[in-house]
């Protein structure tokens, strides 16, 4: 009996892991499904373009301001805890986004609901940090970045799908209704499998830091989420503003800890955590480009070669595969390959990414999602070596009692990043398609060069840190040799 039990802890360890996957997946998706259904939507509820805006732009806002707080949350008072009360609440808001019978009640669920998603996410990678280690460990943020990328990439494909088989005015419901019966069995399993583990005590949450970092979030996101209606334009000013506060946020967090305080992100992260400050750099720059670019396509097979939500997701689906199979083999290499597997991925999604930039260009209109298939099935192939392997390089040295603020910082970043890449690159494609007489190819060419140049940018910081990586490394097998001698000479 006693040698099963560990065997049997193993496996409900897997199963709670698959538990939380199902959850961030469904909470990530709900960033870019609701794109498709935005017409449709509109026009069963008569409500304006700029209240419709809302349903996709509050769920962002929320979403991204909700994370570092409820990370570190969930590691005062228990992750278990916070990720069961936050999918029984997106579960309900998911309900009442459904049947919103006005804009203004669905904007107000949305909001609800993103800040939901936001207490989840962070709870996602402090439970791996918390159930596995070593090997395991790496397996399993393989599978949560596999999550991560293709969540983020089949969005319009799920949304189209569902359009499609849920046709008629009020079809856009089922967007939000489909949550429910999947959020209630994820919550009736993760109550029976997530592990129990005590709270730390006498912790305090940091609400001076709260404040600060979420007034700084929302400044810098407030112009970019009505990018499409010119706020980036008119609420420039945000950006400065935005990059004073989190200044401030950062000032303050230091004193906190200096005094021996309960910091809402512990400064040592970024100094005395390694690959922390690196790998959340890498993630912001390389989400600049992965986020935005699936707007630039949607726009491109939509309203440039006329195609319907469902076959301009199916386009791009070789992506999403391709990102799905790598991730899962890269959470295996990353304990023997390091840094060295997020260089190589980069550069073949770039390679990918380019030659379908190239491609969209210039081949023949009738071929391209044929001819852009195997280009776009590389680049997926190089994001899962990216997106998984990075999550656990930045995550791994992490202590497990700052779990959840570091991974709820580490989505921050990412989401930062995606509404950067979602503001410019589409705006990119507009002016092109504004200076060109509406050449369609030219403009999603040149949208998808610049995703690829954000990701070059992610590229230039992996291969400084792998390039660090070897000189530490060399400098302790260096002092290992010497110490081996010195102990030979004394013997």
């Amino acid at each position: 009996m006693g040698a099963e039990t560990p065997a049997r802890a193993g496996r409900q360890r897997w199963k709670a892991l698959w538990v939380t996957l199902v959850t961030g997946f469904m909470s990530l998706l709900d960033v870019t499904i609701v794109a498709v259904a935005l017409p449709s939507l509109q026009r069963g509820l008569h409500a304006s373009a700029a209240s419709v805006q809302w349903v996709v732009s509050g769920y962002a806002l929320a979403f991204a301001l909700a994370l570092v707080p409820a990370g570190r949350l969930g590691d005062a008072v228990g992750r278990r805890h916070i990720f069961l009360c936050a999918l029984a609440a997106f579960v309900v808001c998911s309900a009442a986004a459904g049947a919103a019978p006005t804009v203004a009640l669905l904007v107000v669920a949305r909001v609800a609901q993103g800040v939901a998603a936001g207490c989840l996410a962070p709870q996602n990678s402090a439970l791996i940090q918390q159930m596995f280690r070593g090997a395991e460990r790496g397996r399993a943020f393989g599978l949560f970045g596999a999550t991560v990328g293709v969540s983020s990439a089949v969005g319009p494909v799920v949304g189209g799908l569902i359009l499609t088989l849920a046709s008629g005015p009020e079809g856009w419901r089922w967007i939000f209704y489909v949550n429910v019966p999947v959020g209630a069995t994820a919550l009736l399993l993760g109550a029976r499998l997530l592990p129990r583990v005590a709270p730390g005590r006498g912790q305090r949450l940091d609400l001076p830091g709260v404040a600060l970092l979420g007034a700084g979030v929302l400044a810098l996101m407030l112009p970019l989420v009505f990018a499409e209606a010119g706020g980036t334009a008119r609420r420039w000013w945000l950006f400065p503003a935005g990059a004073a506060l989190l200044a401030v946020f950062a000032r303050w967090e230091r004193r906190v800890t200096s005094r021996g305080g309960q910091p809402l992100l512990d400064p040592r992260l970024a100094t005395g955590t390694r690959g922390y400050l690196p790998g959340a750099t890498l993630a912001a720059l390389y989400f600049v480009g992965f986020s935005g670019v699936w707007l630039v396509f949607a726009l491109f097979f939509q309203n440039g070669l006329g195609y319907s939500p469902l076959r301009s997701g199916l386009a791009v689906t070789p992506f999403a595969l391709g990102s799905a199979a790598a991730a899962v083999v890269a959470g295996r290499l990353v304990e023997r390959l390091g840094r060295l597997l997020t260089v190589w991925g980069l550069v073949t999604v770039m390679a990918g990414l380019g030659t379908a930039a190239l491609l969209l260009c210039h081949a023949p209109a009738g071929a391209l999602p044929w001819l852009t298939a195997p280009a776009l099935l590389v680049g997926g192939l190089g994001s899962g070596c990216v997106i998984s392997p990075n999550v656990t390089m930045t995550l791994r040295d992490v202590p497990v009692r700052m779990a959840g603020a570091a991974g709820g910082a580490l989505q921050t970043g990412q989401r930062l990043g995606g509404a950067v890449g979602t503001a410019l690159l589409p705006g990119l494609f507009y002016l092109v398609l504004n200076a060109t007489g509406d050449d369609y190819r030219t403009a999603v060419a040149l949208a998808v060069g610049a995703a690829t140049a954000a990701m070059l940018a992610a590229f230039a910081v992996a291969v400084t840190d792998w390039r660090h990586d070897r000189r530490t490394r060399a400098r302790t097998r260096a002092a290992e040799r010497a110490d081996r001698h010195t102990h030979a000479g004394r013997c």
